[in-house]
């Protein structure tokens, strides 16, 4: 039988069973919102983008989908404090079109990091992790740089163990451990630093998406073609993507390039 949206809000309605939710199905949008009853806060699901997902993995993506449906709803209603949790706190790189407030309107702590890219600040809670705003710095009454050391001092915990491919005489080293922080070792200065030494040509870094962290030692022309093709690849497959753009590392700073076809790059 052939998924349409009408049947999918069916199963998810079904699947996500809980007199505390409520539904509101959207015909002319395709669209599905689940939400608490009694604070209103929700997510909408864009049901078409499910539908694609599902005719190529099938079942595996409505049990995904209700999962991360559930673990959003969870933490939405739930009170969370700083204090007490600070081993669980991470820097995060997103995009800089990533959006500095949540849907309530709170303002996220976040900093700039590069031309592409922005650090923000994430709580770890197992499975997921919430992103930190103001309200909560206030209720741990932080400052912004109490929480920025914090979280670096974690980022610079996390295992740098990478998986190493050599193409056309370029050495490209990956770190996916699929930990949700994989290009949040991008802000390990003493890892790049390590890195760096060790390399033969060029150092470029590249963080496509939330959870590859890719460095390469770039030797040749052909090195930079590879390069760009590897960062589109990963961008455009990302659940979390940041940037297609890759940078280059050179005195302790990352500045983004274009790489033109069978050119090297132009900052």
């Amino acid at each position: 039988m052939k998924m349409t949206s009408t049947r999918m809000r069916d199963i998810l309605k079904e699947r996500l069973s809980n007199d505390k939710y409520h539904f509101r199905f959207n015909r002319k949008e395709d669209t599905l919102r689940i939400e608490w009853k009694e604070t209103k806060q929700g997510l909408t699901l864009t049901l078409p983008n499910i539908i694609v997902k599902y005719n190529t993995r099938g079942e595996t993506v409505i049990d995904e989908v209700v999962e991360h449906i559930e673990e959003a709803l969870r933490m939405m209603n739930e009170h969370v404090e700083l204090t007490g949790m600070e081993k669980y706190i991470y820097p995060v790189i997103r995009s800089t079109s990533f959006p500095t407030k949540t849907k309530a309107e709170k303002k996220l702590i976040h900093k700039d990091h590069t031309a592409e890219t922005r650090i923000f600040y994430a709580l770890d809670e197992g499975k997921s992790y919430r992103l930190i705003d103001e309200d909560l710095l206030q209720e741990a009454e932080w400052t912004g740089k109490h929480l920025e050391e914090i979280a670096m001092f974690n980022a610079r915990s996390l295992s740098t163990d990478y998986k190493t491919d050599k193409v056309a005489g370029n050495d490209f080293y990956f770190i996916a451990t699929q930990d949700g922080y994989d290009a949040t070792r991008i802000l390990n200065e003493a890892f790049l630093e390590e890195m760096k030494a060790n390399m033969k040509g060029d150092m470029t870094v590249a963080t496509p998406h939330q959870d590859v962290l890719i460095i390469a030692d770039i030797q040749n022309e052909t090195g930079y073609d590879i390069l760009a093709q590897l960062t589109m690849k990963y961008f455009s497959e990302g659940r979390i993507p940041i940037t297609s753009l890759p940078f280059i590392y050179e005195d302790k700073r990352l500045e983004p390039i274009f790489i033109l076809a069978k050119n090297r790059p132009e900052k």
